[in-house]
């Protein structure tokens, strides 16, 4: 039980960390994206489009909602 509740804790203290590493990440595909508009490679721009957007809904959703199902735990667990 106790291993639950750490795990849980988890994706609350990797956010910070999380959140620069999809800044970089979506800053090198936003470059990817230009140059590769840039060379006429369409197929590298969807690419990039998709995974910045993929980047994006997992910072903004999956983290949080994994965080929220954490608390979530912690609070039915300590009934």
């Amino acid at each position: 039980m106790e291993s639950l509740l750490s795990t849980t804790e988890r994706p609350k203290t990797e956010l910070p960390q999380m959140f620069q590493e999809h800044k970089a990440i979506v800053a090198a595909l936003k470059n990817l994206s230009e140059v590769a508009q840039k060379e006429g490679k369409m197929e590298y721009v969807d690419f990039a489009d998709e995974l910045m957007s993929h980047a994006q809904s997992e910072g903004k959703v999956l983290y949080l909602t994994a965080i929220l199902i954490g608390e979530y735990m912690k609070l039915e667990l300590n009934k």
